[in-house]
């Protein structure tokens, strides 16, 4: 399959994944994002973009986008804590941004990059504005008949040092000081997902109709408390960790399931074959102790 692809937010974290994933499949791939990283693959264009510049967006549409993803916005739920104005901002205005500019192009689907969170009455002002803009993207869909299809990731990794990388964050910081610090007590259960098999799973949803106007939910299939995590990664580094639990300041993440009120109803989507967490975790490590080399 091939097709030209918009991705706004593709030069980020999981966008990069994103972005490699579409161009080992062929598709054409123009990443806008505000600006490039060492992760950019060089076989995608890239335009500087910001998502409040309602302009600059529209200057990345041509009239052969077939399909549009938007990874872009604010996507640190601790400091979307103390910052709701940017939160709301750039994660709706900017969301409605792109659509305004989708719908007036012709674009044949929008993906749109959620959260966990926006199944949850936890998550402060960035769950608030996930949700939010799912249901903008639902609206637009039946005011301009645009296909689409709602993402809701939930605990991402892998071995790229992005900021909000939490687990690579997690592992550099206790190569470096040779301790890990928690603002939970550690019980908190996530299921952890390799942001290659999510980056995988988020093409192929673009290329089966059985996904259009669905929610889908984007987990992995290890269940894991943060800290068995904290113990793993111990003894992958086979070193003894300060392990420090505050058990304070971890009101706004939920602590077992992300399902806490009756949001639309979504499927769940999980890879197979995955990378298991021992392996994706190697490879944090590997790559952190490069860095400090």
């Amino acid at each position: 399959m091939s097709g030209k692809i918009l991705v706004f937010g593709g030069a980020g974290f999981l966008g990069s994944y994103l972005v490699d994933e579409l161009v080992n499949r062929d598709y054409e791939v123009i990443v806008c994002d505000l600006s490039t990283s060492e992760y950019m693959n060089e076989k995608c264009v890239f335009m500087p973009c910001d998502i409040l510049n309602d302009e600059q967006v529209a200057n990345a549409f041509t009239d052969d986008i077939d399909i549009v993803y938007n990874l872009a916005g604010f996507a640190n739920l601790d400091k979307a804590i103390h910052q709701p104005y940017r939160t709301m901002e750039l994660n709706i205005m900017g969301n409605m941004n792109i659509l305004n500019s989708a719908t007036t192009k012709g674009v044949r689907r929008f993906v749109y990059a959620s959260s966990a969170y926006a199944m949850n009455n936890k998550g402060s002002f960035y769950g608030i504005s996930k949700l939010a803009s799912e249901k903008i993207v639902e609206e637009y869909s039946k005011r301009f008949d645009l296909d689409y299809t709602i993402l809701r990731y939930g605990s991402v990794y892998s071995e790229r040092d992005f900021e909000n990388n939490y687990i690579f964050q997690l592992v550099k910081y206790a190569i470096s000081s040779g301790e890990i610090v928690h603002d939970g007590d550690g019980e908190e259960v996530r299921e952890y997902i390799h942001a290659h098999d999510a980056a995988a799973m988020s093409v192929d949803i673009i290329e089966s109709e059985k996904f259009i106007n669905q929610h889908i939910v984007l987990t992995g299939v290890e269940k894991m408390k943060r800290v068995e995590l904290f113990k793993m990664i111990e003894e992958i580094l086979n070193k003894e960790l300060k392990i420090t639990l505050k058990n304070d300041g971890y009101n706004h993440h939920f602590k077992y399931t992300p399902y806490s009120f009756e949001a639309t109803v979504s499927k769940k989507l999980v890879a197979n074959p995955h990378i298991d967490m021992g392996q994706g975790l190697l490879r944090c490590i590997k790559e952190a102790h490069n860095l400090e080399v």
